[in-house]
């Protein structure tokens, strides 16, 4: 599999993964769903909330890439979260239309990649300022591997909570070798 190959597949498994994630924590409380939990994020909306901040954060600097993407241009009007855990939404219902939305701009980006931008540099700096410059490709797989890190979490949150998810292997979503 080539690697614009595999980042389309990533993106469709991080939309399919947090459609499942949504369905599943909506069928709580809310309540239930800001109950502290022990987690990196405390709860279950705390987690899911800290992916969309990330999210949102990573897509930001990738706005930055000299190829200038048209499908981060939606990102233009959301709020620039200034920490990790800062709330993006009062509750589920609002939070899930955000997530769409990142995950819509996931998608298009990887539409839009070229084998040519994977090798570029990204300059960008942390949350406390800190430069970096560092290939495109390894950060859109860090993007990636911290949302499957983080889903797992509330997969297990949810878990405890009594709610399953169901199917969550990335194996579901690849297709069979012809």
């Amino acid at each position: 599999m080539q690697r614009i190959d595999h980042i389309r597949l990533m993106a469709r498994y991080n939309s399919w993964m947090n459609e499942r994630l949504y369905t599943a924590a909506s069928s709580l409380s809310d309540a239930a769903l800001s109950t502290e939990r022990g987690a990196f994020f405390g709860s279950i909306l705390g987690t899911l909330n800290h992916l969309v901040v990330a999210d949102r954060i990573w897509l930001g600097r990738y706005a930055a890439h000299p190829a200038n993407f048209p499908a981060l241009q939606a990102l233009a009007t959301l709020e620039k979260p200034t920490r990790l855990d800062q709330p993006m939404a009062a509750d589920i219902r609002e939070l899930a239309v955000l997530r769409k939305l990142l995950d819509s701009c996931i998608e298009a980006l990887a539409a839009e990649i070229d084998e040519e931008h994977l090798d570029q540099p990204l300059s960008y700096s942390n949350m406390k300022g800190v430069a970096a410059q560092k290939h495109f490709f390894a950060l859109l797989m860090h993007l990636f591997n911290h949302q499957t890190h983080h889903r797992g979490q509330a997969t297990t949150l949810l878990a405890q909570a009594g709610v399953d998810v169901g199917v969550t292997d990335l194996l579901a979503l690849i297709p069979e070798a012809l």
